[in-house]
């Protein structure tokens, strides 16, 4: 069997397991329900943390730190095809233990020095567990893409036992936000050609430049009014 063949054959072994996969998810409807409740329950519990530490920000330091919160549970869709990437097998378990972000919280924040500190407040609490962090804002990827990215554990207390759930959470301010829905929208664009793709990423790169730059700025004048209260 020639390298093709093989590459062929591997392809539809792989369509077998999704397709068994599914079937026996469809059959088994509770099992499924039960496991994505949980991830449900550790984003209530995590997008709580960041409410209570916005309400104690702003009773402190008389401002809210957080503009806004958003949540995600990753669809079914999803999470299939990111097993299939990543050649891994198709099971709860293997989402389970290898599949990060079916949680996802995003809070987008006025300034940056605000990301940091509740970042930090949030790791220094103890139900939280960091399993990985990514700095994108002090290190942002090629594309110009910034954000803070972490990882964590936080516990849920089910009907009959507390279960460490992980939550992937991003950190923005406006501006990164509002650059990575353009971002998202431009990569998922179907009908763009290879010259319109490459003049809009390098676009986007001189976006995500002056972006940051206004973001500095932005938090200057942010730190330089905090010293006169």
């Amino acid at each position: 069997m020639n390298n093709e063949n093989k590459q062929n054959h591997m392809l539809i072994n792989r369509q077998d397991n999704i397709d068994e996969f599914l079937r026996i998810a469809h059959e088994n409807l509770d099992p499924v329900q039960d496991f994505l409740t949980n991830y449900e329950c550790a984003i209530m519990e995590i997008e709580t943390k960041f409410n209570v530490l916005n309400a104690r920000f702003s009773i402190k330091y008389d401002g809210n730190p957080i503009e806004s919160i958003h949540t995600r549970l990753k669809s079914w869709d999803s999470i299939i095809d990111k097993l299939n990437r990543k050649h891994l097998p198709f099971s709860l378990d293997s989402i389970a233990k290898n599949i990060f972000d079916v949680a996802g919280v995003r809070v987008v924040c006025s300034f940056v020095d605000d990301i940091y500190t509740l970042a930090d407040c949030l790791l220094s609490q103890d139900d939280i567990h960091l399993i990985e962090k990514k700095d994108y804002i002090k290190n942002p990827k090629e594309n110009g893409y910034r954000s803070l990215h972490l990882i964590v554990e936080v516990p849920i207390f089910t009907e009959k036992e507390p279960k460490n759930m992980p939550v992937e959470i991003q950190l923005r301010t406006i501006a990164m936000d509002f650059w990575a829905s353009l971002e998202h929208k431009m990569r998922y664009k179907k009908n763009l050609n290879e010259e319109q793709l490459q003049r809009l990423s390098h676009e986007m790169m001189y976006c995500a430049d002056r972006s940051a730059e206004l973001d500095d700025r932005m938090n200057h004048v942010h730190e330089e009014l905090k010293k006169e209260d």
